[in-house]
């Protein structure tokens, strides 16, 4: 049993792509743009991790998933209507972005804590790589692009499309001749494409120290 779940009712359940969903419940705790918190539908089961995506000046807290078919969480979590219940923790976690100049890196649903920090407005000096399969998988890519124009770059490997890399967000940045050393570097994503990403950097010359990672499983 987590004790440090509290009972919280489902305001929203919108799937926003074949598979994927995006609930809403009232923000009780403050958070930090990036931060993670614990999500469970009984004391009985171990809760699982989920990003935070929306900024922080909002009256709800929205978390982006998508459907594991083998899993236990997901496919009954995206089935709760909107009175819903559901066990929630404080926000916590120290993936967290400041002003520094920055790439984030992300794949798939990994693009959550990026667009909280962007939806609260860290944005200055951000550069935004984002990995799919699919088009329709740039989640929230239309409030992305406005915010960073061309600072956001859509990476897609089994479609094309006006404007899209075809490619791995790996193919990318092979491409690119000088990364920016003194950057730092956000990868969000599968723990292959982490290990992927993080290895290309650091045999471009990146700092380890300057690479921070969030696992998405």
């Amino acid at each position: 049993m987590d004790k440090g779940l509290y009972e919280t009712s489902i305001t929203s359940n919108i799937e926003i792509s074949p598979g994927v969903h995006v609930i809403s419940f009232e923000k009780r705790h403050g958070f930090i743009s990036g931060q993670v918190i614990k999500i469970a539908l009984s004391y009985e089961h171990l809760p699982r991790i989920y990003s935070i995506c929306n900024g922080t000046q909002d009256n709800e807290v929205n978390i982006l998933f998508n459907i594991k078919e083998e899993g236990y969480l997901t496919p009954k979590l995206s089935s709760i209507p909107e009175g819903g219940k559901i066990l929630v923790s404080k926000p916590s976690g120290s993936f967290v972005a400041g002003n520094e100049s920055t790439w984030m890196i992300a794949t798939g649903t990994g693009i959550a804590p990026f667009f909280s920090m962007l939806d609260s407005g860290v944005i200055a000096c951000k550069k935004l790589i984002h990995g799919v399969s699919y088009l329709n998988q740039f989640y929230f890519g239309t409030e992305i692009r406005k915010k960073l124009g061309e600072n956001y770059i859509c990476c897609c490997s089994r479609e094309q499309g006006e404007g899209i890399f075809h490619g791995r967000v790996t193919s990318y940045i092979k491409g690119q001749a000088n990364l920016p050393k003194h950057f730092k570097y956000y990868l969000c994503g599968k723990a292959l494409m982490v290990v992927e990403v993080r290895d290309l950097l650091i045999s471009k010359g990146v700092p380890y120290e300057n690479i921070l990672a969030e696992i998405y499983f």
